[in-house]
């Protein structure tokens, strides 16, 4: 994995253990890290995505089953929630909206200013997802308490990244 690579995973990993503490009173296994290139397989659930702009831009995701959906809503909103409706999906954006906003914040340290656009939520089954070009995303699996929860980043520079006004206390990275 290239140093960005490593840099938005442990990016990942910290923002989605601080939410789920913060936020659900919930401890999250670790991440698996792994890099997906090519087309994704099949989904099966609930699936979020948030854009990222600015000198670099991209997206953010989370990924899980619907019963995963359901306990997170249902510990946010504290309530029953088993099947899953308009304030499960809701609960999915708002936890999409946190985690990949506080990604964007941690790597704004590195790559400067970043934007993030409204989440766009989708339920089904057998359905594949797709970014715009071939670009690679980070992505991080997490256990929590038996079910998988995926979330991924990709980045890549846009023109003004590619050709830097240089901005002071920005690092460099190997792309």
């Amino acid at each position: 994995m290239t140093e960005l690579e490593n840099l938005i995973a442990e990016c990942i990993s910290a923002s989605t253990v601080q939410v789920f503490s913060t936020m659900l009173e919930a401890q999250i296994g670790p991440c698996r890290v792994a890099v997906e290139t090519g087309s994704p397989e099949a989904n099966d659930g609930v699936v979020s995505f948030i854009g990222l702009a600015g000198s670099w831009a991209g997206a953010g995701s989370l990924a899980c089953s619907p019963a995963t959906a359901c306990r997170a809503c249902s510990q946010m909103l504290m309530t029953e929630t088993t099947s899953v409706n308009d304030e499960v999906l809701d609960a999915v954006a708002e936890l999409t909206n946190m985690i990949i906003g506080g990604v964007k914040t941690d790597l704004e340290n590195h790559l400067g200013p970043l934007g993030l656009s409204i989440p766009t939520v989708v339920y089904g089954r057998n359905f594949k997802t797709k970014g715009a070009g071939s670009t690679e995303w980070v992505v991080c699996s997490f256990d929590w308490e038996g079910e998988q929860l995926v979330v991924k980043v990709c980045l890549a520079p846009s023109e003004e990244a590619r050709f830097p006004h240089h901005l002071p206390g920005h690092v460099a990275l190997e792309v």
